[in-house]
């Protein structure tokens, strides 16, 4: 009989130590997940951050394509009146004077023109310009809402 109480006794001792050591395993799983907690909660602020800055950039970068769009609506209208309208457009150059005499009057002379080649070149050049300033502006602007405003 001894014996069985001795055995009973380990027995419900060695469940008394089982169930303390799952407490104590139970205790550190909480402990780990409140930690977990706390981080996932500061990466929920971080990524509600971040997409707030992407959605900031984004408004930029479609104000800046909006303005890059008419920009070059504008040039082509102005490229459209200028060609069906040739006699309307004026160029402001100046003309060396020669050293040799000429008579002051142009008998063959016609009105200056550009060439094809320079009216490409000028609607091509006017594109460039207008894409440049947009581009030069985007990260003007993506300066001052990522470096400066973080400082």
């Amino acid at each position: 009989m001894n014996t069985v109480r001795v055995l009973l006794f380990i027995a419900v001792w060695g469940a008394i130590w089982g169930m303390w050591k799952q407490h104590e395993k139970i205790g550190e799983l909480n402990t780990r997940n409140a930690e977990l907690f706390i981080e996932l909660t500061e990466q929920a602020k971080i990524n509600e951050d971040y997409q707030e800055r992407i959605q900031s950039l984004h408004k930029l970068d479609t104000k800046h394509i909006q303005e890059l769009a008419n920009a070059k609506s504008e040039i082509d209208n102005l490229r459209i009146a200028a060609e069906r309208n040739p006699e309307r457009v004026y160029i402001r150059a100046s003309c060396p004077k020669g050293e040799t005499n000429s008579t002051s009057s142009l008998d063959d002379g016609g009105s200056a023109r550009p060439t094809d080649t320079a009216v490409r070149n000028y609607w091509l050049l006017r594109n460039r310009i207008a894409e440049l300033t947009q581009m030069v502006l985007g990260l003007q602007g993506y300066v001052r809402a990522e470096c400066l405003s973080s400082n």
